[in-house]
């Protein structure tokens, strides 16, 4: 049980474990809630983060301070991640991580203590693309709010890396590794952040990774399989905005990811939805005060908004 708000006003959050199946592969999740009555209905929020994350990280973050506000909220880790089952394990795989995304919105669609027909998924960072495509491919989710939200294709994504010669070299990687766990079963892990290691997944500073009071948490494995980085680069995050009508709402800024994409697919989109643009750098907006209270805010008033 965790405690938040002041101590003559402190709001007492009910974590539970809970895990869950896709198919064989047993994942786990953590349902957050401000009672302990499960006859209490609430609107629901599934929350998940970055790429090469555990639920303990920023969706633990957004889930406590959006429990307190009446949300019954369910974060989870992936399959291969956390404590989560699944192999190959730290494999960053897009289209494994669309269909837990399916799986979970189920899952938590079943529970009674869920306000029928409110679901919705708050995806913040690399998630937000894999949550758009889970849209398109018919998830039970009704509402989607991306938050700081990643979308790449390879053109785009590769000045990330040095351009198309870097990109081509981590793809490069990626197939070698591949090769060797479809003939030997083994999973090459290379860092998930280590700067200065160019075959790390995050190869450059960023105190979010490398803060133990941050999102160094011990429940996070800093490892990356190098198979990903086929996965990665291989991946389109944008199509799947033409086939996507729920409303949706982008907290997002000029010091976060492609701006220009956030803006485009929020452009593209059919059903009603919301732009909030704020201020901040891409990890402000996986734990810091301002604007983590800046995108709970707004999702609060436009989930308010949309279950009126």
């Amino acid at each position: 049980m965790a405690t938040l708000g002041r101590l003559d006003d402190i709001i007492m959050i009910e974590r539970t474990t809970l895990p869950f199946f896709r198919g064989d592969v047993q994942l786990v999740g953590e349902l957050f809630r401000n009672t302990d009555r499960l006859d209490v209905q609430q609107p629901a929020i599934i929350v998940t983060g970055s790429w090469l994350t555990v639920k303990e990280q920023m969706p633990e973050t957004y889930a406590l301070r959006l429990a307190e506000r009446g949300y019954t909220v369910f974060t989870f880790d992936f399959a291969g991640f956390g404590a989560s089952g699944g192999s190959p394990r730290q494999a960053e795989v897009p289209d494994r991580k669309i269909a837990d995304l399916i799986a979970a919105a189920d899952f938590v669609d079943t529970l009674a203590c869920v306000e029928p027909g409110t679901l919705t998924h708050l995806a913040i960072c690399a998630s937000a693309q894999y949550g758009l495509a889970a849209l398109a491919r018919g998830s039970r989710v009704a509402r989607f709010i991306s938050v700081a939200g990643w979308y790449h294709d390879p053109t785009s994504v590769a000045p990330f890396y040095g351009g198309m010669p870097g990109l081509t070299a981590r793809v490069n990687i990626g197939r070698r590794a591949l090769g060797r766990y479809l003939s030997t079963g083994e999973t090459e892990t290379v860092p998930a952040y280590d700067p200065g290691n160019e075959q790390a997944g995050i190869f450059f500073e960023l105190d979010y990774y490398g803060n133990r009071a941050r999102g160094a948490v011990p429940a996070w494995t800093n490892a990356m399989a190098a198979m990903s980085w086929w996965y990665w680069f291989t991946f389109d995050g944008l199509r799947a905005v033409a086939r996507v009508q729920q409303p949706a709402l982008f907290v997002h800024s000029d010091g976060c990811v492609f701006p220009d994409h956030v803006k485009a697919i929020h452009g593209q989109l059919r059903g009603p939805k919301r732009l909030v643009w704020s201020e901040g750098t891409q990890t402000d907006f996986y734990d810091q005060p301002a604007q983590v209270s800046v995108a709970v805010d707004a999702a609060d008033a436009f989930l308010k908004e949309q279950n009126a």
